[in-house]
């Protein structure tokens, strides 16, 4: 399945691309954004970092159907300000759902809204039945999406993140749950 362009009120969620890297680049590498993540992300975060990323990691992925990453876009301004991915993995133990949203454009309720699109896509066009997202315990913003986005708190983990913490809330948002909450159609 291709990753589909989706339509919010405010935003363009559409398929990201490798011309996106000078973006992401722009946005995405900066200790404000990086510093809730695992160490896996690297810090300092270098030049070529973004092209890097999408040119081993995440195109080849997509191309390969374990994941689906969007540009999250203004509407009427195609230049990515933040990134959803959809990492397709049923384990219990799976990280599926990842963002980060430039801090230029925090605080306005689009990360929730980005997310509240992309939720009724998923549990509206895929068979998917549920998802397990994750966040630093000490990013209360994330939190604060999750709880705004229908996810259910299941437990704690541990994941090493660049802020020297490790402790990481784990949620679960289920198909059911998501479309009773939104009045959408089980079909």
């Amino acid at each position: 399945m291709k990753t589909p362009t989706l339509n919010t009120d405010r935003l363009v969620l559409r398929p990201v691309r490798l011309e996106d890297a000078p973006a992401i680049q722009h946005h995405f590498g900066r200790w404000s954004i990086i510093r809730h993540l695992a160490v896996q992300v690297p810090w300092p975060y270098p030049d070529d970092g973004a092209r890097t990323f999408l040119q081993e990691r995440l195109l080849p992925a997509v191309e390969r159907g374990e994941t689906h990453a969007w540009a999250i876009t203004r509407r009427g301004d195609d230049e990515l300000i933040g990134l959803l991915e959809w990492r397709i993995n049923d384990a219990d133990d799976a990280d599926n759902r990842g963002f980060w949203l430039s801090e230029e454009h925090q605080g306005e309720g689009l990360m929730t809204e980005a997310v509240t699109g992309f939720q009724d896509w998923l549990f509206t066009h895929t068979p998917t039945q549920r998802i397990f997202v994750c966040n630093a315990v000490v990013n209360a913003r994330s939190r604060r999406i999750k709880e705004k986005t229908g996810a259910v708190y299941v437990g704690r983990s541990t994941l090493l993140h660049h802020e020297g913490h490790s402790a990481t809330e784990r949620w679960v948002v289920t198909r059911e749950a998501w479309l009773a909450h939104r009045g959408l159609s089980q079909e």
